[in-house]
């Protein structure tokens, strides 16, 4: 999973960053409202937003109006120290999801992140369960036909996209930036190489190629 993260407050940003490593997403960071829009303007696929409000070039409510404006419906969890009702709905009604005031417990934005996540791909359940295989983001855990399987940071962001979206054809370039962020260094055959290792640890027939253009994980029978 694919998070921009707009946050000013280097030190806050950081240490959100650094809460989110764990939790196999993605992150990146932008410290601009402008930044932020034109990124979101453009074909990065991100799969959730966490927007402060106090930004300079446009603020966040700014950067929400505008994005919602073009149609973008990513999640988009609002982090403010604003805490009077009439701001939460204010920005609720701009197009907010969810709205986490300042300060704030880590696991609490893990939780909301997590839910965020969850209605926006239509799952009653945060746990992912496909083929004999069962995901669960809450405790980083997977197996496969009941056994445990052991998954490193890189493979079970790629199995959580796969199995978020059945049917659906990756290019390698969209795998790519959906499990490594902006700032990160990455080989040129790594999503095969982590390709490999799932169909390895798991099943050979999980994921197939799709010739010239990238992998899929096809739907079950019904």
């Amino acid at each position: 999973m694919r998070i921009l993260l707009v946050e000013d407050d280097p030190s806050l940003a950081a240490g959100i960053r650094l809460a989110l490593k764990p939790e196999h997403y993605a992150v990146d960071l932008l410290a601009d409202g402008r930044q932020a829009v034109a990124a979101l303007k453009g074909d990065e696929p991100f799969d959730a937003v966490i927007l402060d409000l106090g930004l300079p070039g446009l603020d966040g409510m700014q950067v929400l109006e505008a994005v919602r404006r073009r149609g973008n419906r990513v999640p988009v969890l609002v982090l403010t120290a604003r805490d009077g009702i009439d701001d939460r709905i204010a920005g609720l009604d701009a197009g907010a999801d969810d709205y986490l005031i300042k300060p704030f417990q880590v696991d609490e934005l893990k939780a909301r992140l997590r839910a965020l996540l969850r209605r926006s791909q239509g799952q009653a359940s945060h746990v992912l369960e496909a083929r004999g295989i069962r995901l669960d983001p809450a405790t980083h855990s997977v197996c496969c036909r009941e056994a445990p399987v052991a998954l490193s940071r890189r493979e079970f962001a790629l199995l959580q996209e796969f199995l978020s979206h059945p049917g659906r054809v990756f290019t390698r370039d969209t795998l790519t930036r959906l499990v490594y962020g902006w700032d990160e260094e990455v080989e040129s055959n790594a999503i095969e190489v982590h390709v490999h290792h799932l169909r390895r640890k798991l099943f050979p027939e999980l994921i197939r190629t799709v010739r010239g253009i990238g992998y899929v994980m096809d739907k079950p029978p019904s």
